[in-house]
C-alpha cells in the first residue's frame, strides 16, 4: 500500500500521481483522522505517565502515614479512561487502514496519465503476415488439427473453456517446457504452489478488499480460500511477514500453474475460443529486489519475456502502458503483445510490471541493508508467458494453404521431431 507518511507529508503529490489513475483522491479524511489519532496517542501516554508517577508516589506517602485511597482510585479512573481512549484509538487506526489500503499503487513519474487510449508502443518485432489464401482463425484451424475440442469442454464445464486433445495437449506441454527450460536456464528457482489461497495472500498481491470479489470462492472451506487468479498471487506471499538478508536479494522465482478468472466471456464478440477464458495455463515470473536493484530486475524480465516470444518467431510488439491501465497494485507495467491475424489486432501474452515496494508493504516483506537498516522489499512480476494466447497465434501466424501448421523449431524436440502439423480426417 502507500506510505502512508507521504500522503500526510506530501498530499497534493498523491492526489495527482493517482489522478493519473483516472483516481479522484481527497486526502482530507485521512489528515483529518490521522491528526485524531496524534491527539489520542498524546491522550494516552499522558496519562499512563500521570499514572506511573502516582503510582510511584504510593510508597513514600505511605511511609508518611497519608492516605494513599485517593492515589488508587485516581489511577483507576485514568487507567479507565485510557481503555476507552485506547478502544477510541483503534477504531481511528482501523479506519485509516481501511481508506489507505484501497487506494492503487503511485505510477511511476515517467507513464502518461490516462486510460489505455494513451498507451505507447516501444518496440516492434517482424512482420504481420499477409496471406495469398483465404487465411482461417484459430478456432477452425484446432478444430481442423484436431487439437482443441470446444463442444465437449462446453458439455463438461461450460462456455468459456476448450479442452486440449492429442497433439494439442502436446502442444501446450511443449509451450510450458520450452518457457520452463528457459528459466531454468536463467537461474530463476521454479515453484509449484498451491492454487488454493487464503485471503491474506490476496491482500498481500493487492488483489484485496477492491477486489475480492473478482475470483472464485470455494465455499465450505474454514478459514475461505480462493482458486488463484495467476501464480503472482502466490509467489509474491513466498516471503510475507519476512526479513530478507541483503545477500539473499534478489530472489527470482518462476512458477506454472493453470489460471482462474471470473473476467472469461467476452469483452469483444471477435474474442472465440482461447482468447479470453475462465482457466488458462501460464507460468510467471516473480522476483524480490532492493530498491536499487528493482529497475535493473524489470528490464531483465521484459528481454526474458521478448527473448521467449522472438524464440517462438512470433510477430509481437511491446506497449509502454499509460497510468491508468496499469493495474491497480502496479507502478509501471510494459505489455508483451502478439499479432493475431484473424482479428488484425495484438494481444497481451504478458504484462511484466513493477510494485515497487506496495506489495511488501501489505505483506511485510522487509531486508536489511549494508547498514543493517530494515527496508521494504520491491516485488516484481511477469507472464513468461501466457499460452491461451500464445497458442491461437502461433497456429494463426504459421498457418499454410493446405491448411497445416508449422510448430516452432523451438518446441520441436518436445514434439518429438515433428514439425508439422496436418488436418485430420473427419
Amino acid at each position: 500500500m502507500i506510505d502512508i507518511k507521504l500522503i500526510l507529508e506530501k498530499p497534493d503529490y498523491v492526489k495527482e500521481a493517482l489522478a493519473k489513475k483516472l483516481w479522484d483522491f481527497d486526502p482530507k479524511p485521512i489528515q483529518d483522522l490521522s491528526a485524531k489519532r496524534l491527539a489520542l496517542l498524546k491522550e494516552v501516554e499522558a496519562n499512563k505517565a500521570e499514572q506511573n508517577k502516582l503510582s510511584a508516589s504510593v510508597p513514600a506517602k505511605k511511609k508518611v502515614g497519608e492516605d494513599v485511597k485517593p492515589i488508587f482510585e485516581e489511577v483507576k479512573r485514568l487507567g479507565a479512561m485510557n481503555k476507552s481512549k485506547e478502544e477510541e484509538l483503534a477504531s481511528v487506526e482501523k479506519q485509516i487502514k481501511e481508506l489507505v489500503e484501497v487506494l492503487p499503487n503511485l505510477p511511476d513519474d515517467d507513464l502518461a496519465a490516462g486510460g489505455k487510449e494513451n498507451n505507447h508502443p516501444i518496440y516492434h518485432f517482424g512482420e504481420e503476415r499477409k496471406f495469398d489464401f483465404p487465411a482461417k482463425n484459430h478456432v477452425e484451424l484446432c478444430e481442423d488439427l484436431g487439437l482443441i475440442d470446444y463442444k465437449r469442454a462446453a458439455k463438461i464445464s461450460g462456455t468459456g473453456t476448450w479442452v486440449y486433445t492429442n497433439l494439442g495437449a502436446r502442444l501446450e506441454w511443449a509451450l510450458l517446457n520450452y518457457f520452463i527450460e528457459n528459466h531454468l536456464a536463467d537461474g530463476y528457482e521454479m515453484i509449484l504452489p498451491p492454487h488454493l489461497l487464503n485471503y491474506d495472500s490476496g491482500y498481500t498481491a493487492g488483489q484485496f478488499p477492491k477486489f475480492k470479489e473478482d475470483v472464485f470462492w470455494l465455499e465450505g472451506t474454514e478459514p475461505k480460500k480462493f482458486l488463484l487468479p495467476t501464480a503472482e498471487t502466490a509467489l509474491v506471499n513466498l516471503h510475507r511477514n519476512e526479513i530478507l538478508s541483503l545477500s539473499d536479494l534478489p530472489r527470482k522465482y518462476f512458477g506454472y500453474t493453470p489460471c482462474y478468472r471470473k473476467e472469461a466471456g467476452s469483452y469483444r464478440t471477435e474474442e472465440r475460443g482461447m482468447i479470453r477464458g475462465y482457466q488458462f495455463n501460464k507460468v510467471e515470473m516473480v522476483q524480490y529486489t532492493t530498491q536499487e536493484g528493482s529497475d535493473a530486475a524489470f528490464e531483465e524480465m521484459v528481454n526474458k519475456a521478448k527473448k521467449l516470444v522472438e524464440g517462438l518467431g512470433l510477430t509481437y510488439q511491446i506497449d509502454k502502458l499509460a497510468a491508468g491501465d496499469c493495474s491497480h497494485s502496479m507502478a509501471r507495467t510494459y505489455d508483451i503483445e502478439v499479432w493475431i491475424p484473424s482479428m488484425k489486432i495484438y494481444k497481451e501474452v504478458s504484462s511484466v510490471s513493477n510494485a515497487r515496494d506496495y506489495q511488501a508493504r501489505r505483506g511485510m516483506i522487509r531486508y536489511k541493508d549494508e547498514n543493517g537498516k530494515t527496508k521494504f522489499c520491491h516485488t516484481l512480476n511477469g507472464s513468461g508467458l501466457a499460452t491461451s494466447r500464445v497458442f491461437p497465434a502461433m497456429i494463426e501466424q504459421f498457418q499454410q494453404a493446405d491448411g497445416s501448421v508449422v510448430i516452432p523449431e523451438a518446441l520441436r524436440k518436445y514434439m518429438g521431431g515433428l514439425e508439422v502439423l496436418k488436418p485430420i480426417k473427419k
